[in-house]
This record gives structure tokens, C-alpha cells and sequence, in this order.
């Protein structure tokens, strides 16, 4: 297909040159019988490809080249493919993958091992290895690329997350907790705001996380609450019974924030963000009030992190080089939690459990650890599944929570509950590899009602972190 090109650099087939850097091409498309070629090889070589061992799908090679502009392609299958998900132009030679090796000290060839670079299909959606070295950022890129993104966020209302038209949902905090429990199950959403007809404002948010207090409390002995109550216990007696109920369940004395959580529609995206982060709360009402003392209250939207990220990626969509940060891989700096390597000290430890545990233990590991999920995991510690505290709701169904024993069922059990009730929409785990980028763990956390990423090793699933929205918007505002 290709005729003989320029010269512009080394294969791997010997030929010396002043620097040579080792560079890993991947192709995790599939096929019988993978080549490369390149303006390396003056497009006249072929070279062979090799599946992975343990992902038959994913083919790779490793080629010496020297710095500079280089083209490639592969030839799967007797047919001339290019990588879509890698940088691309349009040639002479058709359209054709390109690839820019600096001449820098500071660069490293990629070591990743065979484990962290492949994956099936099924493993990783959309996941590709980069053949670009991979840099350390330097503290003026990071504090350059954080400036950046504040004021961006600064500039920027919440004003510009309301949509032209929507819905959101709220409850009267004189409705009974029984039937508070039911419409989130039946609308689909994990948190509703509050209103006081007496007071004439919103007070509150009901979220799964009052569920899973309610139900532990039912399910202990000589528990005040039983299943009969609820039918006339209603959210304002839950939530001034809350504050007592917490320092039983936390062990802390902490009380819980009595006031709203708010922010009116000119507030800036960063201080919205702000909000949510040391609230520690999945989203923020957005309020707006005719009046001069705050009352007479319109409740306008709720904004979430994810809806912020969306607007971050979609600025800097055509911009990224502005950004030095979001081209490093996650694994290079400190984003998320992560399983300790041997002899590393243990810092925040990262929860998970085994399908067979029960769901007492995973509601009371959410509460204890103040996380919003669990990997759910196998003997080898490889992604099954994920037990998330909206998941709760699910129960709702048939009046499951009235007839089971936290001890006695399992998380297993608890989440086929969840798809025998339809409950759950779209892919359940939303997975990344450590060696993807800032830019595209971004990307894939700015879709709707994604709110974490599973960091798992290709091919074996074998779970190594999780990286959530707050984590990323903790990184990129430095708080």
C-alpha cells in the first residue's frame, strides 16, 4: 500500500542513531495477525505484533525511535487500520496515527508491565495505552494548570447549569419516612430537598444515607423504630431524632449540619464546588429568593460535581495543552485511593468486600469509613461488582426492607434484588486503568450519574484504587 517515505526514524530493527527511546505501540482492537509501520521503517517493514498473554485481543510491540515526528499504522488482517483514539492526521499514505518523541532529559520510556497495558473488551470501556513517554509533572505545571481551572470556575455561575427545562423533585418533611422511601425508589434518585410548609423554606435533604440509618436502627434490638411506625413516622421526626441517633452510630459525638446546604444562581462554579466539598454532600440546591430576608425561596436546581467537571472539560476541550496536568497518567500523582504496595505505610485505607458478606456489614463499612461505595471483589480481590449507598433504595421494592435481616442477607443478594427491580440503569462498575489520563478519567466522570471510577489492573480486573468526582476536584483546586 505504501510506497518509501522519509526517513524520519529507527525501527527496532538495529540501526543506531544518536538517541533511541523505547516506545510501546498496543492495538486492543482484536484480530488474527497484527503489523506495524511506520515512517520508521520507510513504511517498507512489517512489523509483527504480539497478543498479550491473558488478553489474546490486545497486541503490542516495542520499537527504538529517535526523537522527532513519526507516522504509523497497522496492518490487521491484511487490512490498513489506524488508532481513532490515538492522535491522527490525514496523508499521503491516508489517514495515519502520529506520534512526537521530545528530545528532553526528563523523559522515561513507559515500564508498565504486560498486566496494567492490556484488557479485553470487556474490561475497560474505551481504554487504549498512549506509545507517548509518560513526564512527571513539575510543581510550576501544576500550580499553572490549577490557576487555570480557578479561574475558570471563578468566572463562571451557577446560573449556567440550569437547564431550559426539567424537573426537581421535592418532599414535604410532614410526609412519612415510608413513603419518602418509596418515590426515590420510583423516581430514580438518591436525594430530594426538603420543604417546610410551616416555615415556608426549604430545610433539609433527604439522601440514601438516611435510609441506611433508618434501616440499622430497625434492625437493632429494642430499636424505638419499627417497620409499623413508619407508616406515621414522618421525615421531621426522623431528622430531629438524627442528631442523637449519629453519635451512637459513629461513635464521635459528631453532630449533623441542621442548616441547608445552599447557593444561589450568581454564586461561582468554584464556590459551588466548594460547597459540596467541605459539606461533603452529593449535590447543592440552588435557591433564589424575591425577597430581601431570603424568604419565599425558589428552588432552581441541584447542582452536582459532575455537572461542574462537565463544564471544565468542555472549556478546555479544545485547550488541553493549557493544562499541562491532564495528560498524566493518574498513577503519577496523588489522585484517588489506592491499595498500599508492599512496604509503602498505609494511608487511607480502601474498603472493599466479598459478595458473601452481608449487607449489615457493607451499610455499616459506608458509614464507618465515609465513603459512598464499595468494590465488591473476589478471592483474588477482582472487580465483581459495586455496592453504592443509593443502592439502597432498591429495597423499596415490595416492601423488601420490611422482611429481611440485614444479618442474613448478603450484598450479593442485595444487588440482584436491585436487578430483578430494574432498578439499576446503565453499566453498574465504571472502570479505569492507573495509566490512563487526568483528561480522560475527567471525561468519563463528567457523564451523567458516573460518580466514581474503579482503578483495576488490565485483563485480571485485580482492583488497585478507586478516584471519585471530590477526589479530582480536590486535586484540581488544591484543597
Amino acid at each position: 500500500m505504501f510506497g518509501s517515505g522519509p526517513d524520519t526514524g529507527h525501527g527496532n530493527s538495529g540501526v543506531s542513531g544518536p538517541l533511541l527511546i523505547p516506545m510501546r505501540f498496543v492495538w486492543p482492537y482484536g484480530g488474527r495477525r497484527v503489523f506495524l509501520s511506520g515512517s520508521f521503517t520507510r513504511w517498507l517493514e512489517h512489523i509483527p505484533m504480539s497478543p498479550m498473554e491473558g488478553c489474546p485481543t490486545v497486541f503490542q510491540v516495542i520499537c527504538s525511535l529517535s526523537p522527532g515526528y513519526h507516522q504509523f499504522k497497522f496492518f490487521v488482517d491484511g487490512e490498513w487500520r489506524h488508532d481513532e483514539h490515538q492522535p491522527f492526521v490525514n496523508d499521503n499514505y491516508g489517514i495515519v496515527n502520529t506520534i512526537f518523541i521530545a528530545r528532553e532529559p526528563n523523559l522515561v520510556a513507559p515500564s508498565f508491565s504486560t498486566e496494567t497495558l492490556g484488557r479485553s473488551n470487556m474490561d475497560v470501556d474505551d481504554a487504549f495505552v498512549s506509545s507517548e513517554p509518560v513526564t512527571t509533572v513539575s510543581d510550576a505545571d501544576l500550580e499553572v494548570s490549577r490557576n487555570r481551572v480557578s479561574a475558570f470556575l471563578s468566572r463562571h455561575t451557577a446560573y449556567e447549569l440550569l437547564a431550559e427545562s426539567g424537573k426537581v423533585i421535592a418532599l414535604d418533611v410532614n410526609i412519612a419516612v415510608k413513603q419518602a422511601f418509596h418515590i426515590l425508589y420510583e423516581q430514580g434518585i438518591p436525594v430530594a430537598p426538603l420543604w417546610d410548609s410551616c416555615k415556608g423554606q426549604f430545610v433539609g435533604v433527604l439522601s440514601a444515607l438516611d435510609f441506611i440509618l433508618i434501616l440499622r436502627e430497625l434492625g437493632n434490638h429494642g430499636s424505638n423504630l419499627t417497620e409499623e411506625e413508619l407508616e406515621t413516622h414522618t421525615i421531621s421526626a426522623w431528622k430531629e431524632g438524627k442528631v442523637y441517633l449519629g453519635r451512637h452510630i459513629d461513635g464521635n459525638a459528631r453532630s449533623y449540619p441542621r442548616c441547608l446546604v445552599q447557593a444561589g444562581p450568581y454564586d461561582s462554579l468554584k464556590d459551588v464546588a466548594l460547597k459540596i466539598l467541605k459539606s461533603k454532600v452529593a449535590t447543592v440546591p440552588i435557591m433564589h429568593s424575591t425577597s430581601r430576608d431570603g424568604s419565599f425561596q425558589q428552588l432552581l436546581h441541584l447542582a452536582t460535581l459532575s455537572e461542574i467537571l462537565k463544564c471544565i472539560c468542555r472549556h478546555f476541550k479544545h485547550s488541553a495543552s493549557s493544562l499541562p496536568i491532564l495528560q498524566q497518567p493518574i498513577c503519577s500523582i496523588p489522585l484517588g485511593t489506592w491499595v498500599p504496595n508492599i512496604g509503602e505505610p498505609n494511608g487511607r485505607p480502601l474498603a472493599m468486600l466479598r459478595p458473601n458478606a452481608t449487607l449489615g456489614a457493607a451499610l455499616s463499612l459506608l458509614i464507618q469509613a465515609e465513603v459512598s461505595s464499595i468494590p465488591i471483589v473476589d478471592e483474588n480481590d477482582s472487580l465483581l461488582d459495586i455496592y453504592s449507598r443509593s443502592d439502597i433504595t432498591a429495597l423499596a421494592k415490595d416492601k423488601a426492607y420490611a422482611q429481611i435481616h440485614l444479618d442474613e442477607m448478603s450484598v450479593h443478594q442485595a444487588l440482584q434484588l436491585g436487578q430483578d427491580a430494574n432498578f439499576f440503569n446503565g453499566q453498574r462498575c465504571q472502570m479505569c486503568l492507573g495509566s490512563d489520563t487526568l483528561h480522560k478519567v475527567m471525561e468519563r466522570l463528567a457523564n451523567p450519574g458516573v460518580r466514581r471510577l474503579v482503578i483495576v489492573e488490565a485483563g485480571t480486573k485485580r482492583v488497585e484504587g478507586i478516584v471519585s468526582l471530590s477526589d479530582v476536584f480536590r486535586f484540581l483546586l488544591g484543597v
